[in-house]
């Protein structure tokens, strides 16, 4: 198997892969949606609501926090997280930017 040579492809298609890669797994996806829908910092009610087993949970939020999608904060011996809010809205630009980008006026191809 070759390896990847990120360094061929900009920065906005480097950054574009990484995070389409962290938002590709549907638990990713559950975790977030159960952040935004508490409007809050949540601690620890992800496995009732996500229905996965500790660890795992523990292990999607450590690839969406190392991303810098949510933020964690220590409370007591708990970590609590949030959306990180200014991530999400470059997040948001990121990939509207590269949606726009692709329609345009043409005639069909295929």
């Amino acid at each position: 198997m070759g390896l990847t040579k990120s360094e061929i492809f900009s920065p906005l298609q480097n950054e574009l892969a990484g995070l389409a890669k962290v938002l590709g797994h549907p638990a990713r996806i559950a975790i977030l949606q159960e952040i935004i829908k508490s409007k809050s910092c949540i601690c620890g009610d992800l496995v009732q609501e996500v229905g996965l087993a500790q660890p795992t949970i523990s292990q999607h939020l450590k690839e969406l926090k190392n991303s810098g999608i949510i933020k964690g904060d220590i409370e007591g011996t708990r970590v609590c997280y949030c959306i990180n809010n200014e991530k999400w809205i470059t997040i948001k630009e990121l990939f509207m930017t590269f949606f726009d980008s692709q329609i345009t006026e043409r005639d069909e191809c295929c």
